[in-house]
């Protein structure tokens, strides 16, 4: 998303404004998917979004995500999509299931924080 003058946006999700994924999800859309008539709901769907933007975002208040986002509600949402088999690959979440048990996985925070980071044109601040 090119913008005048080279000039780069800033975006601040808020983390008192939500305490699950799908608060995430409706806060990100909000920010991110100004004057569009769909909304994220999906990891996979925040990531897409993210493509077409450049610049900072300021995540207030991570410290209250990460626990929002953390253990108990990574393993419930693991534990779901198992529950709901196709078209979710039941072994592959399992085994990320088993590393979150281990203490080895990834929380919803921790993935939501790699697909920022995994965007070049993005700067993420935890704040």
């Amino acid at each position: 998303m090119e913008k005048e003058n080279n000039k780069q946006s800033v975006t601040v999700i808020n983390g008192r404004h939500f305490s699950d994924l799908e608060g995430f999800y409706e806060e990100a859309s909000r920010l991110l998917m100004k004057d569009k008539d769909w909304t994220i709901g999906t990891l996979d769907g925040f990531d897409d979004v993210l493509y077409g933007f450049q610049g900072q975002i300021t995540w207030k208040d991570s410290q209250k995500s990460k626990e929002d986002l953390g253990f108990d509600v990574t393993r419930e949402f693991y534990e779901n999509k198992i529950r709901q088999g196709k078209p979710f690959n039941v072994v592959l979440i399992g085994q990320k299931l088993d590393e979150l048990t281990a203490g080895n996985g990834q929380t919803l925070f921790d993935i939501l924080v790699e697909i920022i980071q995994s965007h070049q044109k993005i700067t993420l601040i935890l704040d």
